[in-house]
């Protein structure tokens, strides 16, 4: 049995979900536009934990990430503006599709303990945010700076209206929710 992808099954959308949402036009279905990875870097006084994010989210999705800088100074939190205090990504095209494929089918498998996402991370406007708690579960990373494990955020930005059409096609394209109980 042939592993559709992400793009492939994104493709057909409108002839899986045209019955349930009643859209009568391919341009109606629900597409992603892009994937955000964004982590937090917490206290910037440590420059190499700093650098090992950036490095760890560069090498999870493929693409450099860019530092995002604090407006204001916090002195409570030692912060200062200018002070980076977080990477953020964005990924579009080949590289989010790719990025999708190791996600939902190498990297969520391999955590512990799983038994699917929630579906309470779609917001009203039809994008989904997961929350990862380690880094590690990519094969990507290595598994020898177990001390440094940082967590990041992947939101799906999807053109559904709104919290329905978004859940179905997102379970349409293999995000692996959670079973629902009756």
């Amino acid at each position: 049995m042939p592993i559709t992808t992400v793009k492939e099954k994104e493709k057909n959308a409108f002839t899986a979900l045209k019955s349930v949402s009643g859209y009568k036009n391919p341009m109606q279905a629900p597409r992603l536009t892009k994937v955000v990875v964004s982590a937090g870097t917490g206290s910037t006084k440590d420059k190499k934990k700093v650098e090992l994010i950036a490095d760890r989210l560069a090498k999870i999705t493929g693409q450099k990430a860019a530092p995002r800088l604090a407006k204001v100074s916090i002195a409570t939190f030692k912060s200062r503006k200018g002070d980076a205090i977080g990477y953020q990504i964005t990924l579009r095209g080949a590289r989010m599709y790719d990025f999708l494929d190791r996600l939902f089918n190498i990297s969520i498998p391999r955590t512990k303990d799983f038994r699917g996402l929630s579906r309470k991370g779609i917001d009203d406007i039809g994008n989904y945010t997961i929350g990862i708690k380690e880094h590690t579960i990519f094969p990507e990373t290595a598994d020898e700076e177990l001390k440094d494990v940082f967590g990041f955020a992947i939101t799906l930005v999807t053109t559904a209206k709104d919290k329905k059409s978004a859940e179905s096609f997102l379970e349409h394209i293999g995000v692996p929710f959670q079973k629902e109980v009756k």
